[in-house]
């Protein structure tokens, strides 16, 4: 009879506002719960709890048995609770990851948040808060393919990521202003746990270096994740060539292409501006269009000009014309109208 009074309890605690949402990734229906913190967590963030066994334990809400002590303590705490408490001072360029992130990006935010504490003690954010740092990390080799040892050089007052590839170099290779920077994880394309995918402007075009670190203590102030990315053929300015499968990376309102997912150099770039101006997205391609090998069409409409895009698969189709919906019913922001006249939708 205790059992399911403690349970009829949990299941009420979780109609209250915020436990709705698993606490560190907002992933929708909790059913699992860390009993010493007192917070309802996913399944995918409860496996990550598991990992720091001295800070969390867990159980889940349907299955487990739970006895008073515990259900009380959840019933004093709760979500909204303990993000007063773990989150009051959150850097404001800290990237919370949610739960389409990748599951290191939400390890390391969970590790911070309870097993270092970071949030609750501003002392213990010096790597954040400093505002220079150096390191080693595994850069690829952009010809060769090979991961070499590169020294990484993060300044804020420079604004700036340099990295060098020499340790005595007094020049850096390559310096990266962070406005125009994104960083993202990218273990399964670089074959690395803790591997990153840096994407900067170089020169007014797109370059990506691909980059890991052994432990994972990675270049810190990442932005965002990409919106999209995957394989779709395109064609020409014409329209009249054949189409060329190529790799898509949406980032923000940059749609960039690349004939391999690891090239350092963007073959080229569209923006994808607002429909205030003019842009549209549209499923399927003209009926004069030949020479395409995938069926599933998307027209991308601007106001210089039509792109032509082909997806294998009617469900990639739906992803990317939902993601190009996402950004042309966003109004663009003042900065945006200089990006776009920069880029002037590159062939």
């Amino acid at each position: 009879m205790a059992k399911e009074k403690y349970k009829k309890a949990l299941l009420e605690l979780l109609r209250r506002e915020g436990n709705d949402v698993c606490a560190d990734c907002d992933a929708p229906d909790p059913d699992w719960a860390s009993h010493t913190l007192g917070v309802f967590i996913c399944l995918n963030c409860s496996g990550i709890h598991r990992n720091i066994p001295h800070v969390s334990k867990v159980k889940s809400v349907r299955l487990d048995e739970w006895d008073n002590v515990q259900v009380e303590l959840m019933a004093s705490s709760g979500n909204s609770v303990s993000k007063a408490k773990y989150e009051s001072k959150i850097p404001p360029f800290y990237y919370k990851p949610t739960f389409s992130d990748c599951p290191l990006l939400r390890e390391q935010w969970i590790r911070a948040k309870y097993e270092r504490k970071e949030f609750i003690y501003i002392e213990k954010q010096e790597p954040y808060s400093a505002g220079y740092r150096e390191g080693f990390l595994w850069k690829r080799g952009r010809d060769n393919g090979q991961f070499l040892s590169r020294k990484f050089v993060l300044t804020e007052r420079e604004g700036a990521l340099k990295y060098y590839n020499k340790n005595d170099a007094k020049e850096p290779k390559a310096i990266m202003k962070i406005e125009h920077l994104n960083a993202t994880f990218q273990p399964a394309k670089i074959g690395n746990p803790h591997g990153l995918q840096i994407t900067y402007l170089k020169d007014n075009s797109t370059r990506n270096i691909f980059v890991y670190h052994e432990d994972g203590k990675l270049v810190p102030k990442l932005s965002r994740n990409y919106l999209k990315e995957g394989y779709m053929e395109k064609t020409g300015p014409k329209q009249t060539e054949g189409f060329k499968k190529r790799w898509f990376t949406m980032d923000d309102r940059r749609l960039m292409y690349f004939k391999d997912p690891l090239d350092a150099f963007a073959r080229g770039e569209v923006f994808i501006g607002s429909k205030e101006n003019s842009y549209k997205v549209l499923e399927g391609l003209p009926p004069s269009i030949q020479g395409n090998h995938w069926q599933h069409g998307i027209t991308i409409v601007t106001p210089d000009r039509k792109f032509l895009f082909a997806c294998e698969t009617e469900s990639d189709q739906l992803e990317w014309i939902a993601a190009f919906q996402k950004v042309i019913s966003r109004p663009m922001l003042p900065q945006e109208y200089a990006v776009e006249a920069h880029f002037k939708h590159k062939p």
